[in-house]
């Protein structure tokens, strides 16, 4: 499989996990609990195999801003909770970074 779909698939995991995390309470519900840990497994083991081909601080920058960025996304429409304008422009300029490490930088693999 691509490394970068490869990448998609384990941030969509991981924000899947991290929104399941805020409904187990506190890992005291058992559904929204047991999301999280196959969220988290299947993020984690994606993103092994995505470090087979791109580099650690390259991967682990895009799935850390992507992360931000769609977790903070979803806790909007699914929790409503609130995003300033300082959110928004961190946020935008998180993927304005992603964007640039990826389409200038050399130590991306493409």
């Amino acid at each position: 499989m691509n490394a970068w779909l490869t990448l998609g698939i384990a941030i969509v995991a991981e924000v899947i996990g991290t929104t399941a995390l805020k409904a187990s309470e506190g890992f005291t519900r058992l559904g929204p609990s047991a999301i999280v840990v196959a969220g988290y497994a299947v993020a984690f083991y994606c993103l092994s195999l995505v470090l087979k081909t791109i580099p650690v601080g390259v991967t682990y920058a895009i799935w850390s801003g992507l992360g931000i960025v769609l977790i903070t996304l979803v806790a909007y429409v699914v929790y409503g909770q609130k995003i300033d304008l300082a959110g928004l422009l961190g946020m935008g300029l998180i993927i304005a970074g992603v964007a640039v490490l990826n389409i200038f930088s050399k130590t991306a693999a493409h």
